[in-house]
């Protein structure tokens, strides 16, 4: 009989957790070559632990998603392995949400980290390139997603995993999300294929044609195997207003 109610109440409170999802996880990935993805970012805690995944758009800033202001004081930049920091790959930062961010189910799931002294570029450090104007993704734009945490069998990696993932037409993801799909999205991966992320790989980079196409938000209720919605991600292009002005501003 107890073991039954801490089943419930487990069950429960995974519902009550519904589309936040901190942490990141890659789906049927693999290890990033040394070489890719130098513009992956490790949003950290007060404690130096990771928490969200982001990425590089200059000098001065990290994007990553606004779920992720979780008392996150600096990012590392120029690694791949979490276990191979030096202070050199620390900044601090300051932290600069969308102001109509709500929750992930509403949108604007976007954030600006302002680095406290200005990155160190290097072979193993570059900025990614943002959309220059409002873009559509068609579905054969080959696509991808990358992060630290969890793989598919559950083990924890310090390693940076990436997967490729198709891109799901808006208006099949706004009819497998009912009244759910907020406005200025991407939908990508964990939808008729067992590729994409979980537990958000919250605030990672979707990489469309070169680009940071989209910013990771969320999934259904952390189903990762083989979900059965597709996965959310800001459109970065249609927020491109807001982060200039935060560039001047933040």
């Amino acid at each position: 009989m107890k073991h039954a109610l801490h089943r419930i109440l487990l069950l429960q409170l995974l519902t009550t957790l519904g589309l936040h999802a901190l942490g990141s996880e890659i789906i049927n990935g693999e290890k990033v070559p040394d070489n890719k993805m130098l513009f992956m970012a490790s949003v950290q805690n007060s404690r130096n632990k990771h928490i969200c995944g982001g990425f590089l758009i200059n000098k001065d800033f990290v994007v990553t998603a606004a779920h992720c202001d979780d008392g996150n004081t600096s990012v590392v930049l120029g690694t791949h392995n979490l276990k191979k920091i030096d202070d050199t790959m620390r900044y601090s930062v300051k932290r600069c949400k969308h102001p109509s961010y709500e929750k992930v189910g509403k949108g604007s799931d976007i954030m600006l980290l302002k680095l406290s002294k200005k990155a160190r570029l290097n072979k193993r450090l570059q900025p990614i390139s943002l959309p220059k104007t409002k873009t559509k993704i068609k579905k054969k734009n080959p696509c991808s997603v990358a992060g630290w945490g969890l793989t598919s069998v559950g083990k924890p990696v310090d390693e940076l995993q990436m997967v490729n993932v198709p891109i799901v037409d808006l208006d099949v993801c706004k009819n497998e999300w009912p009244n759910m799909l907020p406005e200025n999205v991407i939908c990508a991966g964990g939808y008729g294929t067992d590729k994409g992320f979980c537990q958000g790989d919250s605030g990672g980079p979707l990489v469309c044609n070169g680009k940071a196409a989209g910013v990771v938000s969320y999934n259904w209720k952390k189903d990762c195997g083989y979900p059965n919605r597709p996965n959310v991600y800001t459109d970065v292009s249609k927020y491109l207003p807001w982060i200039r002005k935060m560039m001047k501003d933040c």
